[in-house]
């Protein structure tokens, strides 16, 4: 046994415990015997004058022990502690106050109002990133349109595979999806009424106008958003963006400027293929539920719909591109140097990122309808 002990009951200012040696794990049990030894009196005492190692465990159970004690009725002091034991006796002290609960204190009016300031601050700061964020994109977009030897074009080709060409199949399966859900529930809705003919314009102008391109925007948020948090984060977090800043090379430039261009290029044209795919699926279930072969489709499409939802849909998504992509980059640059921090920022970028593209989707469809579009 590592640790040694001396007892003295009679010491006129209560019982005192002598601690010496070292105080490890294995000596947990016996120290607390000792403590629970020395309880009863108003008074009692730990002296640590001789100890030449403490570790974490034993400091807890010290502390621990003479909270219980206090509770018990017993004030048990730690005296003549040693330099090299203060800091973690005073680092577990911390730390146990900090656990403590605090109490449960109603919530008034001026704490409400607190709670309220400071998530419309926390709110107009996060907004004034993404401002700041935007204008960065201008900024370096400009230059490099007046210098085009400094882009990227290499990181733009990529991207614009990763972001673009690999959500193909999913975006393109989703609206085929979404087309023949709108078939199916218009028919089931316009057959009572004798209309079922209109469910061509139906799911044209929900897909066209609405549908194809917001959950375009959402499946994009969920898959790019996170991506591009989680690449820029990492690198991070390997302090590679910092590397790239004592080479001079701007991230930025590397980064940023890429990735953004690249969404603002992609979604459009991801937008078109969730367009033709939902039509294709509507016209499937139509003609198999409805009897409205592809000819009559095709020929209902052309002359029902404006050709105006097919733009009013595909000028949202370079607005959904910029909001995706700067929500995304803004994430992983504000990661730290944790994976918790990584995966927390990962988790908000997409959360941040659906959440934004609804709301602008909402102002869109509220500016479109007052300048009658």
């Amino acid at each position: 046994m590592s640790i040694l002990a001396t007892v003295e009951p009679e010491h006129p200012q209560g019982p005192v415990l002598a601690l010496d040696g070292q105080i490890g794990l294995t000596d947990l049990d016996r120290l607390r015997r000792l403590l629970a030894g020395i309880g009863g009196a108003p008074r009692a005492t730990v002296s640590l004058a001789g100890l030449q190692r403490l570790d974490c465990a034993a400091a807890w159970l010290l502390l621990a022990e003479q909270e219980r004690l206090r509770q018990a009725g017993t004030e048990l002091v730690i005296a003549s502690v040693p330099p090299h034991a203060l800091p973690l006796i005073e680092a577990v002290r911390a730390n146990l106050d900090g656990a403590e609960a605090k109490p449960h204190r109603p919530l008034s009016p001026a704490m409400l109002l607190d709670r309220i300031g400071r998530r419309v601050a926390d709110a107009g700061a996060f907004l004034r990133d993404l401002l700041q964020y935007l204008g960065l994109f201008a900024a370096r977009l400009s230059n490099a349109l007046r210098r085009p030897r400094s882009f990227h074009l290499t990181a733009l080709v990529h991207h614009c595979e990763e972001v673009g060409l690999r959500a193909v199949p999913i975006v393109a399966l989703m609206a085929f999806l979404i087309g023949v859900v709108l078939a199916f529930q218009g028919a089931t809705q316009l057959r009572p009424f004798g209309a079922e003919i209109f469910v061509v314009e139906l799911i044209a102008i929900s897909i066209l106008r609405e549908l194809g391109i917001l959950l375009t925007a959402i499946i994009v948020a969920g898959r790019t958003a996170s991506a591009f948090t989680a690449a820029i984060g990492s690198m991070k977090m390997r302090e590679e963006i910092d590397a790239m800043r004592t080479l001079r090379i701007d991230p930025a430039d590397a980064l940023v400027l890429p990735r953004l261009v690249a969404l603002v290029i992609t979604l459009p044209i991801l937008g078109l293929v969730a367009d033709v795919s939902g039509l294709i699926g509507g016209a499937l279930m139509s003609w198999a539920e409805l009897g409205i072969s592809p000819a009559m489709f095709r020929t209902r499409l052309i002359e029902g719909t404006d050709p105006i939802h097919v733009v009013v849909g595909l000028v949202k998504a370079p607005v959904f591109a910029l909001i995706i992509g700067i929500v995304g980059c803004r994430a992983g640059m504000q990661v730290g140097n944790s994976a918790e921090s990584l995966g927390r920022m990962t988790s908000s970028a997409v959360v941040t990122a659906i959440f934004a593209v609804i709301v602008t989707d909402a102002l869109f469809s509220i500016l479109f309808a007052q300048v009658g579009l």
